[in-house]
C-alpha cells in the first residue's frame, strides 16, 4: 500500500509535467497554423516527433532492460526540458521558425522513446500487480484530463504572456517532475545484464519472443491497422474541418477539444473503479469498434456542435478501456526481466503506422479530398447528402471513410482465434 501510495505523487507530478507538454505542443500547432494555413503542415509536427520515437524506441528498449529505469527518466525529462528551453531562446532572440519547431519535436520524440519504456516497467515495480488496472484507468485520466483542458490553459496564459510564458510554464512542470522522482520516488530493482553477442541480438530478442505469443504479435499488427485509421484523421484534421465549418468559431473547436477530454476522463474513471476484465481481448476490439462507430461516423455527419461534441465524446471514451486492456495483457504474459525490450518492440511495430497516418491525413485532406468535394461529379453529390457540402466536406467524408475501415478491422480482429486466446491470461 505504501508504493501504491508513492506511485501517486509520482503520477501527480507526472501529470503535471504532461500538462506544461501538452500546453506547449498545442501552442507549437497554433503558431505553425498562423504561419502556413496548412493541414500538412500540421501534420508533419506529429511525423517529426513520431518517426524518430518509433525508431528510438526498438534501441532504447534494450537500453532500458540493462541500466536503471529511474535514471533513464531522469535523463529523458531533462533532455526534453532543454528543448522547450531552446525554444524560449530562439523565441526570444526573435530567430524562432517552423522548422526550430520541427527539430525540437524531433529531440522530444527521442527522449520519449526512453522514457515510456522505463516508466512502463517502473509502474510495475512500484505498484501491487492487483492495482494495475488502477493504475492503467488513472493514467488515462490525467491524459484525458490535460487533452480536455491544455488547450483552453494555454489560451489564457498566451493571451497574458504569450509563447514565453507558455515555455516558462513547460520548464517549471518538468522541475516538479524532475525533483519528486529524484528525492521522493525509489524503483526497486535488481539489474541483471545479458551476456548477448551483440546490440541487434538483443533487439531481435524481442521479436523472438513474440514468435512464441502469436496471440500478443497478432495483437500488436491489428493496432497498427487500427492506429492508422484513426490517424489519418484525429489528429491532423479535426480541427481544419471543425474550423471550416464552423465558421472558424475558436470557442466550436474548445468545445470539441473539451468534450473530448471529458470523454477520456470518463473513461478513465470507468477503468479505474471497475474489477479487472475477464475478457481482456474482447474489451480492446469491442472498444475500438464503438469508438470508430460512434465517433468517426457521428463526426463525418455531424454539421453542428452539438454532433461534434457528442462524437468527440464517444469516439475518445472506449480509448482508456483499450489501453487498459492491452497494458494487463503485456504485464501478465511478457516476463519482467524482459519487458522493456518488449515494450519497445510494441513501440516499432504498433506505432509505426501512426507517423504515415498523420502524414497521409494531411496530404489527403489538402489535395485529394477537398479538392475532390470541390468537383460536379455525381458521386460528389451523392456524398454531400451525408457530409454535406462547401469547405471541410472532404475532411469528413475521410471520417466517414475511416468510421467504416475502422469498424470492420475491430470486428475482424476480434474474432482471431490467437487473440481470442488472450482472453484467457
Amino acid at each position: 500500500m505504501e508504493n501504491f501510495k508513492k506511485y501517486i505523487v509520482l503520477w501527480l507530478s507526472q501529470s503535471i509535467s504532461q500538462l506544461g507538454s501538452s500546453m506547449t505542443a498545442f501552442s507549437f500547432i497554433l503558431w505553425i497554423y498562423e504561419q502556413t494555413h496548412s493541414a500538412l503542415s500540421i501534420s508533419i509536427i506529429s511525423f517529426c516527433n513520431y518517426v524518430p520515437y518509433i525508431l528510438t524506441s526498438i534501441f532504447a528498449g534494450t537500453f532500458v532492460d540493462n541500466h536503471r529505469k529511474k535514471t533513464v527518466m531522469l535523463v529523458s525529462d531533462c533532455v526534453a526540458a532543454i528543448a522547450s528551453l531552446f525554444a524560449l531562446v530562439f523565441f526570444m532572440a526573435g530567430n524562432l521558425s517552423v522548422w526550430h519547431i520541427y527539430i525540437i519535436n524531433i529531440i522530444v520524440g527521442v527522449s520519449m522513446a526512453f522514457q515510456q519504456p522505463a516508466s512502463s516497467v517502473a509502474i510495475a515495480k512500484i505498484v501491487p500487480k492487483d492495482k494495475l488496472s488502477n493504475v492503467s484507468g488513472m493514467n488515462s485520466f490525467s491524459s484525458n484530463l490535460v487533452i480536455a483542458f491544455s488547450p483552453m490553459l494555454a489560451a489564457v496564459i498566451f493571451s497574458i504572456g504569450g509563447l514565453p510564458l507558455i515555455l516558462l510554464f513547460d520548464l517549471f512542470s518538468f522541475a516538479i517532475a524532475f525533483f519528486v522522482l529524484l528525492f521522493l520516488i525509489r524503483i526497486p530493482e535488481r539489474l541483471t545484464k545479458e551476456n548477448f553477442k551483440s546490440p541487434f541480438t538483443e533487439i531481435l530478442y524481442g521479436f523472438h519472443f513474440l514468435k512464441t505469443e502469436k496471440g500478443i504479435l497478432y495483437s500488436m499488427l491489428t493496432m497498427a491497422v487500427i492506429n492508422f485509421f484513426s490517424r489519418l484523421t484525429y489528429e491532423n484534421i479535426l480541427s481544419p474541418m471543425i474550423l471550416a465549418r464552423s465558421s472558424e468559431n475558436n470557442l466550436v473547436l474548445g468545445i470539441v477539444n473539451a468534450c473530448m477530454g471529458v470523454g477520456g476522463i470518463m473513461g478513465g474513471l470507468l477503468v479505474s473503479m471497475r474489477k479487472e476484465s475477464r475478457k481482456k481481448a474482447n474489451m480492446i476490439y469491442v472498444s475500438a469498434a464503438l469508438s470508430f462507430l460512434l465517433g468517426d461516423l457521428t463526426m463525418a455527419v455531424g454539421r453542428n456542435v452539438f454532433f461534434w461534441s457528442f462524437a468527440a465524446f464517444s469516439a475518445s471514451l472506449p480509448l482508456p478501456f483499450i489501453m487498459a486492456g492491452q497494458s494487463l495483457i503485456l504485464y501478465k504474459k511478457i516476463p519482467e526481466n524482459i519487458q522493456g525490450r518488449v515494450f519497445a518492440v510494441r513501440n516499432v511495430v504498433q506505432y509505426s503506422t501512426i507517423p504515415f497516418g498523420i502524414l497521409l491525413g494531411g496530404y489527403l485532406s489538402d489535395y485529394v479530398f477537398e479538392p475532390f468535394m470541390r468537383s460536379n461529379s455525381d458521386i460528389v453529390s451523392l456524398l454531400g447528402k451525408i457530409v454535406g457540402i462547401g469547405t471541410g466536406s472532404g475532411m469528413a467524408v475521410m471520417f466517414l471513410c475511416t468510421g467504416i475501415c475502422g469498424f470492420v478491422m475491430s470486428i475482424f480482429s476480434l474474432f482471431c482465434k490467437e487473440i481470442q486466446k488472450l482472453n484467457d491470461c
